[in-house]
């Protein structure tokens, strides 16, 4: 469920306490948990808890709630990054190739990066002829590219989980 807010900002950062600090790492975790075993587990009332919650869709710092899936048992065996250069860094073939990369649904990430690339992509498919099938009917598409590095990932070592955010409570 993606939420939106007339009030968001992304480049405005929004001072937290260590209540919504607990608050955003427990929802990190499990954001299907009831908002009574939230509010027990950070030492609120339910009434003030939720408005919490609310606060924080309405500000933007919770953007969305997902389920996180397990591609093995669905399936996509490899991960693969890519390591992207350009042609130039003309302000038409950034938009273009940023353009096109977001309708990409098969496209997980996109990051502009410093260094040698300019964007780093990430990907997932079932086998490697699905990779194939991804890089010439899709990829090799993409407008302004004049090179492409694929990385294909072995193993997962450790997986996106959630911020650590410890480090951002002010009081």
């Amino acid at each position: 469920m993606e939420l939106r807010s007339k009030n968001s900002d992304k480049t405005r950062n929004i001072p937290m306490d260590r209540i919504d600090s607990r608050i955003l790492s427990i929802l990190q975790k499990n954001s299907q948990i009831s908002m009574g075993r939230l509010s027990e587990q950070v030492g609120l009332s339910l009434s003030a808890c939720h408005r919490r919650v609310k606060m924080m869709e309405s500000d933007g710092r919770i953007s969305h709630y997902s389920a996180q899936l397990d591609r093995a048992k669905l399936g996509i065996e490899i991960q693969v990054f890519i390591e992207v250069k350009l042609v130039s860094h003309r302000r038409e073939d950034l938009d273009a190739f940023e353009e096109s990369v977001m309708k990409m649904d098969d496209v997980l990430e996109c990051h502009l990066i410093s260094g040698e690339f300019d964007f780093l992509i990430r990907v997932a498919a079932t086998n490697p002829a699905d990779f194939e099938r991804l890089h010439r009917d899709r990829l090799a598409d993409l407008p302004a590219v004049q090179q492409m590095k694929t990385l294909l990932s072995m193993r997962t070592v450790k997986e996106f989980t959630g911020y650590n955010l410890e480090a951002l409570a002010t009081n």
